[in-house]
């Protein structure tokens, strides 16, 4: 599979979302980090009340924003250590939800993490609708 961008990111940083995701591994999660109009939308979405989130390596990029700060968290194994804030509290669990934050660990997390959010966006029917269809254990 093959995900192609259909939009800029500059032709939508000043739009609001239902919820702004973030992919992980690196060096893209680096760069998410470092990136001040990535920054800016999570800073604002957070600030106002919208859901944020990301998975792997990319929960640097949300703690670099200040979204992570007095919340509980999870990332990839070392990530959030790395990091030295003792404003966040690594759970270490596959997925964690806190207030409107969500994270998840890694690649084999992902399924759970994609089934949490479908939750929280369009209800517990929703995802019991798309999980029956996983035929998961």
């Amino acid at each position: 599979m093959v995900l192609v961008a259909d939009t800029l990111l500059d032709d939508v940083a000043d739009k609001n979302f239902d919820m702004v995701l973030l992919p992980g591994g690196l060096p893209g999660a680096d760069h998410l980090a470092e990136d001040p109009r990535i920054q800016a939308l999570l800073q604002r979405h957070h600030e106002n009340g919208q859901l944020v989130g990301a998975i792997c390596a990319a929960p640097k990029a949300l703690a670099s924003a200040g979204v992570l700060q007095g919340h509980k968290a999870t990332a990839y194994p070392g990530v959030l250590d790395a990091l030295a804030m003792d404003s966040i509290q690594n759970t270490g669990e596959p997925v964690t939800w806190d207030d409107r934050v969500a994270t998840s660990r890694g690649p084999g997390t992902a399924m759970d993490f994609a089934l949490s959010i479908i939750e929280r966006l369009k209800g517990r029917p929703v995802r019991e609708q798309v999980e029956a269809a996983l035929v998961r254990p």
